[in-house]
Order: C-alpha cells, then sequence, then structure tokens
C-alpha cells in the first residue's frame, strides 16, 4: 500500500469519525432539552406537593413537652 492510499484512508476515516461527532453533537442538545423539561416539571410537581401539604395540616401539632413542664 502506497502513501498516497494510506493519507487516503485517514482521510475517509476522518470525514466519517466526523459525520459520527455531528450525530452525537444533535443528540446531545436533544437530550439536554429534554433534560430542561424534565427538571421544570419537577419543580412544577413540588411546588403543588408543599402546597398541597401545607393546607393539609388542620389538626393541631403534638408539641414536646418544654423544659419547664412536667415530662410524665
Amino acid at each position: 500500500m502506497g502513501m498516497t492510499d494510506k493519507l487516503w484512508d485517514a482521510f475517509s476515516t476522518v470525514i466519517k469519525m466526523n459525520d459520527k461527532v455531528m450525530g452525537l453533537a444533535s443528540t446531545a442538545v436533544a437530550q439536554q432539552a429534554k433534560i430542561e423539561d424534565l427538571t421544570a416539571r419537577v419543580i412544577r410537581l413540588e411546588t403543588a406537593l408543599e402546597i398541597a401539604l401545607s393546607g393539609r395540616s388542620t389538626a393541631p401539632r403534638r408539641r414536646l413537652p418544654g423544659p419547664d413542664q412536667d415530662r410524665s
């Protein structure tokens, strides 16, 4: 195999790798958008849960006795 053939193989390999890298870059962009969407959804769910839990506690809370109260 001559020098020209080796050089041509190297160029074709680089071109193939470039195509794969470009495909992976577009996949990474799509995955990042999905992650950001899921993060926003989790934030909304956490907020709804906190609102629901804060409005639910209408019963008086039991407290531990203070230092000046009898602990019987």
